[in-house]
């Protein structure tokens, strides 16, 4: 018996992400010479190949392990 993956795309807020860093953020994605292109890449592979729910996991635990990192 196949069981549902529990989704994690909403409920309560833990992290504030402000729009000072998502502006920067879509700036580094979209506008910098050398992000840009190498960002671009990761996106398209990580957004063809992982479910959606996947995608939200890896994007709350990069976050998390930038908190947690000292670099």
């Amino acid at each position: 018996m196949s069981v549902e993956p529990k989704s994690i795309l909403g409920g309560e807020s833990v992290y504030c992400i402000n729009e000072a860093q998502l502006k920067e953020s879509r700036r580094l994605v979209d506008q910098d010479p050398i992000s840009a292109p190498k960002l671009k890449e990761i996106l398209e592979s990580v957004e063809s190949c992982c479910t959606r729910n996947e995608r939200a996991a890896l994007a709350f635990t990069l976050i998390e392990r930038l908190r947690n990192s000292d670099r």
